[in-house]
């Protein structure tokens, strides 16, 4: 299971260049912030329960945030 953290991480630091190299600096913030995490948590060398647990609660921490950024600071038709 830990092994699984760190393809995520693999994952998140890529996209997190690929925001970076897109002009997109916060977002590649958040990403490298993400990518430190998986990371981290994949060498603390937990039982699998536990990951998944932890993975559960980073999941329901993104999806309230993700909708509360869609419902509430995103303005429809707004041109940038």
């Amino acid at each position: 299971m830990d092994r699984m953290f760190r393809v995520c991480g693999f994952w998140t630091g890529i996209m997190a260049v690929f925001f970076y190299l897109g002009h997109m600096h916060e977002m590649s913030l958040l990403f490298f912030g993400q990518t430190g995490f998986f990371v981290l948590l994949s060498y603390l060398k937990l039982s699998e329960r536990m990951y998944i647990y932890v993975f559960g609660a980073y999941l329901t921490v993104f999806f309230v945030g993700f909708s509360y950024y869609t419902v509430f600071m995103m303005t429809p038709g707004a041109a940038h």
